[in-house]
């Protein structure tokens, strides 16, 4: 059943067809991930899904008293507003608030936010982004919309947050690049692709095969298409005297056949190796030790990065492996031990925040430039393996055609602006690059092309990522930050260390103490004393007052099986797909039956007090 549709829908913005006449449809139950290169509106879409934006032309139609909660990539409080207040009103009229706000607090120290009454304003980016996610999930919903809901989690709340949209019982829409989240929790991808939309009844692994199956046949369908207007031309090249008395359908043919647009493929990112050269000597660390205060990030580390090295570090947020980075850098001053980087070392830092500091120099991304002059601003042109390539020509192959790259760079969408900075970083051509956070709000297209360059690039890979098919895909290497400031080497990529500690035990829950006003406290305190009231959970509830209908319908549904098949009881074929049918459908009955005995024997306990 359609609880969400959007039909002949278009939608331009700054002069691009986001939307050219397309449709989407949403199922009870449907948990959706929608990709395609950034800059071709996913985030518009997902504003139209939640009823947040309208399109220029076309029709949506939402459920009767469907409650969407949406999550923007980049949310807006109140900055006086503490953590808590937020999350309430968020989630505008509850009939439960107790239940909201202990859902609230246990799923904010989760994901690392432990003080309830912090102001909004003095929380982090990352913070404000969990926090927005805290007030979607824990409000009563039938559909979730989410931009980018895995930035700014380490693994361990992705795991969480995966578990969590797994078992969640309504609709989800997501715009994600997390290729692993996106394989455990969408049974349907939708793909957006030159303003058109393709549905996918498959998880990640299953859309990249079936993709492929399309372009292939779009390919074969192009092919048969050349070949026949060969023909076709070679007929209408055969003389003015026989073009005269030519059939008018035969003509009208090749017109057709003429003036058909080719396949669309989207660009891909394809870029040669740009690197420098790098002496004996590359970066050496020898007893680096880093506090704040009492909190120690990083004691008594040491490493010599070899040439070719690529190394990741892992680490819950705010563990220190940004401060690492910024150490080896010369950004941030250790507190004891030396850096030692050789004279032909030259650093490329792809940050997680895009600068928008005047002294951040030629990294500085000026909103008020044009994109081309920005990366002239870094160099005119490249060498690479296949020769000198210019500036416009490596814009080019960013996804930058002749338009945007003359187009100023305050029009860009948040993950064009970040492809841009990538490509910057690049043009520089260093021989290590240190990569933080690179997944952050880049395509999924984008990324397996850097990943592809990652693999020629001559040079040392260093990168900060909580992407785990990223790190599986990249590093060889990889180090964890554990407590007290120590860093532990694991050989492999991520999976090969996540199983090492699976076995040997180290990936159990930890406890945070939550903070009240300032002082430590129980995280499960605010419960001791609290009514242990049974009570149906929402979806409960709603499924309780319609299950005796579903039921009613299954028992109609193979009635009416019962007579096709006494109607078709000589023909063999139609017999045995009835007989199929039949036996899912009483399957689906007998859950029904069992659900509906659940859930009335829990209405009889809650009458009954």
């Amino acid at each position: 059943m359609n609880i969400i549709s959007m039909e002949h829908m278009k939608k331009s913005y700054t002069g691009r067809k986001l939307l050219d006449d397309t449709s989407f449809f949403l199922h009870e139950g449907d948990k959706v991930g929608i990709i395609g290169v950034n800059g071709t509106g996913k985030s518009t879409l997902l504003k139209m899904i939640a009823g947040l934006e309208e399109g220029d032309e076309g029709t949506v139609t939402f459920g009767s008293n469907l409650v969407i909660r949406y999550l923007p990539q980049t949310p807006d409080f109140n900055k006086e507003d503490t953590a808590m207040e937020s999350v309430r009103k968020a989630a505008g009229e509850v009939e439960d608030v107790w239940t909201l706000e202990t859902n609230a607090k246990s799923m904010m120290t989760r994901l690392g936010i432990t003080n309830f009454e912090q102001k909004t304003g003095e929380l982090s980016g990352g913070q404000r982004k969990r926090l927005a996610l805290v007030a979607v999930l824990t409000a009563p919903s039938d559909v979730l919309v989410l931009d980018e809901p895995t930035n700014h989690l380490d693994s361990e709340m992705s795991t969480f947050l995966e578990e969590y949209l797994k078992n969640y019982r309504g609709s989800i829409v997501m715009v994600t690049h997390d290729r692993y989240f996106l394989d455990s929790v969408s049974n349907r991808i939708v793909e957006l692709d030159h303003g058109k939309l393709y549905s996918y009844e498959e998880n990640y692994s299953g859309y990249l095969q079936r993709k492929q199956e399309r372009i292939d046949s779009m390919y074969a369908a192009e092919r048969k298409r050349q070949s026949i207007l060969r023909k076709e031309i070679a007929w209408m090249m055969r003389g003015a005297r026989a073009r005269s008395t030519k059939q008018k359908a035969h003509i009208k043919r090749y017109e057709t056949l003429r003036d058909m647009d080719g396949i669309q493929i989207e660009d891909t990112l394809e870029i040669s190796s740009v690197s420098s050269r790098l002496g004996n000597t590359t970066i050496e660390l020898h007893d680096i030790c880093k506090a704040y205060g009492d909190k120690v990030l990083v004691k008594d580390f040491n490493y010599i990065f070899l040439k070719n090295d690529r190394v990741g570090f892992v680490g819950k947020n705010g563990c220190g492996k940004t401060t690492l980075m910024k150490i080896i850098l010369g950004e941030v001053a250790q507190d004891s031990g030396d850096v030692v980087t050789g004279q032909t070392v030259k650093i490329g830092y792809y940050s997680q925040e895009i600068q928008r500091d005047e002294t951040a120099g030629i990294a500085y991304m000026d909103p008020g430039i044009r994109v081309i002059d920005y990366i002239k601003n870094t160099a005119e042109m490249v060498r690479t393996k296949d020769g000198v390539v210019t500036a416009s020509k490596m814009l080019e192959t960013f996804l930058f055609d002749s338009e945007k790259q003359y187009s100023l760079i305050e029009k860009l969408s948040g993950g064009e602006k970040r492809r841009l900075n990538l490509l910057r970083v690049l043009m520089e051509a260093p021989n290590v690059l240190i990569l933080d956070e690179p997944t952050n709000d880049l395509d999924i297209a984008t990324l397996q092309i850097l990943e592809d360059y990652l693999d020629t690039f001559e040079g040392i890979v260093i990168t900060v990522s909580h992407d785990r098919y990223f790190l599986d895909r990249v590093v060889r290497r990889i180090f964890a930050f554990e407590q007290n400031g120590h860093l532990r080497m694991h050989e492999g990529g991520y999976t090969d260390y996540e199983n090492r500690m699976k076995e040997e035990g180290a990936f159990e829950k930890e406890e945070k103490k939550p903070v009240e006003n300032g002082k430590k406290v129980d995280k499960n305190a605010y419960k001791k004393d609290a009514p242990k009231k049974l009570k149906f959970s929402f979806n409960e509830a709603r499924e309780f007052e319609t299950i005796e209908d579903d039921i009613t319908a299954l028992e109609e549904k193979i009635a009416a099986l019962d007579d096709e098949m006494v109607k078709n009881a000589t023909n063999s074929v139609k017999l045995s797909e009835l007989l199929k049918e039949k036996e899912e459908t009483e399957g689906a009955l007998e859950e029904k039956m069992q659900r509906w005995e659940y859930l009335t024997d829990l209405n009889e306990r809650i009458q009954q007090g």
